[in-house]
């Protein structure tokens, strides 16, 4: 049994060496694909070289707060916005705030196709 643990460490080592080594090699906005939560959005908007979103606010939500990860899929770029900062305020904005990013920002070509991951989350009913 216990040569059966030092075979699969052996054998895992290797790979879990490689895993450090392509960590290093990834570009930054690859690297922090996991930093903060994925941040349900009311609505977003792509066109005209920027992207816009509709984010839940307590009144605080600043841009710095989310985390923009871009990843490219073929000839396409999917968009991941990731709340770094949680928005402690009271002052609930019930329609959410807008958060705005340019292409040139977002490293993205004028024209470039976009999808955003993000799920969706209605707005609270009266």
């Amino acid at each position: 049994m216990k040569w059966a643990a030092v075979f699969v460490v052996l054998s895992l080592s290797p790979l879990m060496s490689a895993c450090a080594v392509m960590g290093g090699l990834l570009p930054d906005r690859a690297q922090s694909v996991a930093e903060g939560q994925i941040e349900p959005i009311h609505a977003a908007a792509v066109g005209q070289g920027q992207a816009v979103f509709w984010v839940s606010s307590n009144g605080c939500t600043r841009k710095n707060d989310l985390n923009v990860v871009v990843r490219r899929s073929g000839d396409a770029s999917i968009i991941t916005l990731r709340r770094i900062r949680q928005d402690l305020c009271a002052d609930i904005q019930p329609e959410g705030v807008e958060m705005r990013w340019s292409f040139e920002e977002l490293g993205l070509k004028p024209g470039s196709r976009v999808t955003v991951e993000n799920p969706y989350q209605l707005r609270p009913t009266a």
